[in-house]
């Protein structure tokens, strides 16, 4: 599977601004500028996108993870804080933080369990740096 998103730039990296697009439509061209990218101005955060994603993604395999060990989600929340820096090469992403809610239940077992060897099919898992969860 190949998901796809689209920008457009126009102008200098300061001054010039952009929009951003999903080929869903679920976002369409939604502005961005260097200041809503780092000055906290009004617009889109392209890397909010990528935390909000990253959320889901988590949430979406927290889920396959459960059914897989005989589990029920009732709910999974997760709060994304990606931290950006700036260093000698420029802006860059420096962490990406999750914190977790989820009440997660047993149910009962299937009568005859997956073998350790069966594939578990379902939600790309992300793959971050480091988890946190409280």
């Amino acid at each position: 599977m190949i998901v796809t998103g689209t920008s457009d730039w126009h102008g200098p990296f300061k001054q010039g601004k952009g929009s951003l697009s999903t080929t869903t439509g679920t976002l369409r061209d939604a502005a961005y500028t260097y200041a809503s990218r780092f000055d906290g101005a009004a617009g889109a955060i392209p890397e909010e996108l990528l935390a909000t994603g990253h959320a889901g993604c988590f949430n979406h395999a927290l889920a396959n993870i459960s059914d897989h060990h005989d589990l029920t989600v009732d709910y999974v929340h997760t709060s994304v804080a990606l931290t950006m820096a700036t260093d000698d090469h420029g802006p860059s992403i420096a962490g990406i933080h999750l914190t977790v809610e989820a009440k997660v239940r047993a149910r009962r077992r299937r009568s005859s369990p997956r073998s350790p060897k069966e594939p578990a099919h379902g939600a790309p898992s992300p793959k971050p740096s480091r988890y946190r969860s409280r």
